[in-house]
């Protein structure tokens, strides 16, 4: 089982990039979240692109449990549960498109998906802010953000850009913001958990052994997270997390 999990592995820059990502995963649950969507890139040149997505589900679920431990207080129940029932929906169609669709493929359905949350927000950067309040408040606009999270998280666990352009929609503080968007994407990716194992079998043994090598490099990167969030200025991690999200639909196409 350990020489599987060593395999997965091929040179010590792999290892690195590995850790780093793990790190990277940390810090975005409990701080400047949109810097986990670099990781999906990366994850997807390490492991191929639909294998990754059962590495990093784990990855996920264990940096999740921090977060919502330290953010339990400050979520919008409200806001995850107007996401959530279409949420689930785009989940099972993910599923079901999933099983039907080589790597490569894969790869370009996880690229367009960054991409159209970054479509998005700069529409929304340059929409009068009266027309940005009508459109954030109309009954479609949160169950077709929660199809696309769905759709977006199963397919490459890259829900993060449309999560944020749609929490930035929302006028949310930073603490509000982060700790709305743990609770919710915890949510979809324990459901996912069964749903990776017996449908696209991608959660294998070696994999979860090779996830907890990472679990020191997740707590530094949490640690890490909480006192840079404390640290930035409201406008100041709004901006940073606009250019993160267009950084990691940029990365995609590379990797």
């Amino acid at each position: 089982m350990l020489n599987e999990a060593l395999q997965l592995l091929h040179s010590p820059i792999a290892w690195i990039l590995y850790f780093f990502c793990a790190f990277l995963m940390g810090l975005a649950k409990t701080g400047i979240q949109n810097i986990g969507s670099i990781a999906v890139p990366i994850f997807a040149f390490l492991f191929g692109a639909k294998e990754s997505t059962g590495i990093v589900l784990i990855l996920l679920a264990m940096s999740d449990l921090m977060s919502v431990i330290y953010y339990r207080k400050q979520l919008i129940w409200s806001e995850v549960l107007k996401l959530l029932p279409m949420a689930l929906f785009g989940l099972v169609f993910a599923i079901i498109i999933g099983k039907y669709i080589d790597d490569k493929t894969f790869k370009i359905v996880m690229a367009s998906c960054i991409l159209f949350g970054v479509g998005i927000m700069f529409w929304t950067e340059h929409v009068h802010e009266s027309q940005k309040e009508t459109l954030s408040n109309g009954k479609w606009y949160s169950p077709v953000f929660g199809f696309i999270m769905g759709f977006s998280t199963m397919i490459g666990n890259a829900a993060g850009p449309a999560l944020s352009v749609y929490l930035l929609s929302r006028k949310m503080d930073k603490f509000t913001f982060v700790a709305t968007g743990a609770w919710f994407i915890m949510i979809l990716n324990y459901v996912k958990i069964p749903l990776q194992i017996f449908v696209w079998h991608n959660v294998t043994w070696a994999g979860l052994l090779l996830n907890l090598m990472a679990i020191p490099f997740i707590i530094l990167g949490g640690i890490t997270g909480i006192k840079l969030l404390k640290k930035l200025p409201e406008r100041r991690f709004k901006r940073i997390i606009q250019i993160l999200v267009i950084i990691s639909s940029v990365l995609m196409f590379f990797f």
